[in-house]
């Protein structure tokens, strides 16, 4: 850290104290020994260093200018160089070094110790764990005999992990409304299926109608938009935002969906061609609205049900198939008397950053006594949120 930079900073601290335009942090207390309850201010550098002023009140801020901490600023570099090639050569991972300015230079008003503790992290001198702790000057209380001191911790990194995480808890908690990308990957299976429905006279099967799993995906983006409900630390949200689903109906076997004389029906192929892929594919607008259950702490156990609704903006089949020494993709776009607007219910469950879904449409894929009489059930793994 440059001396500049550091003295630019404590000096702004110490003008907005005197002025009344320090802004409180909801940070933990850090109580000196022997002291009061005492108020623990937080400085962001713009290197991300973090500096930590703990005084006993506003009138004790004030009185640091006076111990000319731009001169202490001046003298950390040699300092903490010092502390760091002690930890080199130390046998612990641990290293406290003091030192002592005022007696260096009488008369200058310095601080009377500087107590620098190094943690040795991967071969290198400073972790992120060093602190520097400054004790400026120190009295003789009025009852008893023992010393308190001012203090200034100063965290050179990021901070212990017990402080960064006490932040990040902090800031989530003030956190009431987020916005997260989605997007979910899985499969369809037909439920409540009749094939009876879709199938011409004399040509219905003995067994109900199969999609082949790997081919009938269930791709879902999205935005959701999280809002807490309740007080700061409730883990009630309420989720809603839109999203784009993509459905796909492959057929296993060597059959073709077909829609003739106002009937989708599922159809075997009546000529030699051998299909790769055929299938029936829907691309939807939904918007979901779920209740979810997020907890705190190190478990993050995040549990959501609701509903949703959906308008169909697009549907068409896709044939694949090899003929004469070519590969051929017909593709046909059409209604294929889907229902125009799906509607559901829908939830997940999931542990830190897996998280499963399932959504089950209520009514059926296409129209009464025009298709197949089912439900789609969509299943898999939400990769982001």
């Amino acid at each position: 850290m440059k001396p500049a930079l550091f003295s630019a900073a404590l000096l702004a601290l110490f003008a907005a104290a005197t002025t009344g335009q320090v802004r409180a942090l909801a940070l933990p207390k850090m109580p000196l020994a022997g002291t009061a309850p005492t108020d623990t201010i937080v400085v962001r550098l713009p290197n991300k260093a973090i500096m930590t002023l703990v005084v006993r009140d506003a009138a004790q801020l004030r009185q640091l200018p006076q111990y000319h901490l731009d001169s202490l600023v001046a003298r950390l570099g040699p300092y903490i160089k010092r502390a760091d090639e002690a930890a080199k050569t130390a046998t612990t991972d641990r290293v406290t070094t003091q030192f002592f300015p005022n007696q260096d230079a009488p008369g200058q008003s310095l601080p009377e110790e500087i107590r620098i503790t190094t943690h040795r992290a991967s071969g290198t001198g400073l972790g992120s764990s060093n602190r520097v702790e400054v004790l400026l000057d120190k009295d003789k209380t009025a009852d008893a005999g023992s010393k308190r001191s001012r203090k200034v911790n100063i965290t050179i990194g990021g901070g212990s992990q017990a402080a960064r995480d006490s932040m990040r808890e902090a800031r989530n908690d003030r956190k009431s409304s987020s916005t997260n990308f989605i997007f979910d990957l899985g499969l369809n299976a037909l439920v409540n299926n009749h094939i009876d429905r879709v199938m011409p006279a004399g040509q219905v099967p003995t067994s109900p109608l199969d999609l082949r799993t790997g081919g009938s995906r269930y791709v879902n983006l999205g935005f959701n938009f999280k809002q807490r409900l309740g007080a700061r630390r409730s883990p009630l949200y309420l989720m809603v935002g839109p999203e784009l689903a993509f459905n796909n109906y492959m057929l296993e076997g060597n059959y073709k969906w077909m829609n003739q004389n106002g009937l989708t029906s599922v159809v075997p192929e009546s000529s030699s061609r051998q299909y790769q892929k055929t299938k029936l594919a829907t691309s939807t607008l939904t918007v979901p609205l779920m209740l979810q259950l997020n907890t705190h702490g190190s478990s993050h156990f995040h549990l959501g049900a609701g509903g949703f609704v959906g308008y169909r903006l697009a549907s068409w089949t896709k044939l694949k198939y090899f003929e004469e020494g070519t590969t051929y993709k017909d593709k046909d776009y059409g209604s294929y008397n889907l229902n125009d607007w799906q509607y559901g219910l829908q939830g997940i469950i999931g542990f830190k950053s897996l998280t499963f879904f399932a959504k089950y449409n209520l009514n059926p894929l296409f129209r009464d006594g025009q298709g197949l009489q089912a439900q789609t059930l969509s299943f898999g793994l939400r990769l982001f949120q």
